[in-house]
């Protein structure tokens, strides 16, 4: 993998803080501050991949996308239809991972929200699916605006 440029670094770093900044805003208007951290996890997972290694597979929009909310809607079924929280956690990920990598959008933070909908207590649960929406595709729209905005940067500045 090539490494990034001191310059490209700094504004990556800048992007992720911003991302992570409004999507922590924005999941902690949705959900209480007890059960944000939960979610912010694959979230901040996500944002190490989208800034830290751009253009690695997993980075790509259809990843983070599909990769987190087919994950969610695995992680919300699991949880509304298997009683035992240790067994619906411990399908949540292998099922997720087999969505994923039969409709091509393998993102390995997918996996941190699967289980998140299973254990992410009574906030998330009371969501049920709306959690795909809000704040789990949310969050990945952000995280992506941002980091197009700072992909747009790198390309017109012709000091990076």
């Amino acid at each position: 993998m090539k490494l990034m440029s001191n310059h490209e670094l700094i504004i990556s770093v800048i992007g992720a803080f911003l991302a992570i900044l409004l999507a922590t805003f924005f999941t902690s208007t949705i959900l209480d501050a007890e059960n944000s951290p939960m979610v912010l996890a694959s979230t901040g997972a996500s944002a190490i991949l989208i800034f830290g290694a751009p253009h690695s597979h997993p980075a790509e929009p259809w990843n983070v996308v599909g990769g987190h909310v087919f994950s969610a809607i695995v992680g919300v079924t699991c949880f509304q239809h298997i009683p035992n929280e240790l067994l619906a956690a411990s399908l949540a990920i292998p099922l997720a991972m087999v969505l994923m990598h039969k409709l091509n959008c393998m993102h390995p933070p997918g996996g941190a929200t699967a289980i998140t909908a299973v254990v992410g207590g009574s906030v998330v649960h009371e969501l049920g699916y709306a959690f795909v929406l809000l704040p789990v595709f949310f969050n990945s729209i952000i995280l992506l605006s941002i980091a197009m905005a700072v992909g747009t940067f790198r390309e017109q500045n012709p000091f990076v």
